[in-house]
């Protein structure tokens, strides 16, 4: 587990509150504005071990996702 990247999920999804979501994408801007995109695996991996713990959940389309079948983009929201 990345603990920086687990650490900015959860502190960037707490900042928006339960009723909203941040996308990994805003994650992977904020903590590598430079090459972001390289890390965005990262973030998403990040968030599922976060939801798996019960922090956050994941949505597609405002729709709780199975975590081990992911396609296409992503939503997180914090667990409260």
């Amino acid at each position: 587990m990345s603990k920086p990247i687990a650490e900015t999920i959860l502190s960037m999804a707490a900042e928006r509150g339960p009723l909203k979501t941040i996308c990994p994408s805003d994650v992977s801007r904020q903590m590598f504005p430079e090459d972001w995109r390289k890390h965005m695996d990262d973030v998403r991996m990040e968030a599922i071990v976060l939801h798996k713990a019960g922090k956050v959940s994941i949505t597609q389309k405002g729709i709780p996702v199975d975590t081990d079948h992911i396609k296409g983009p992503i939503r997180i929201r914090i667990i409260e």
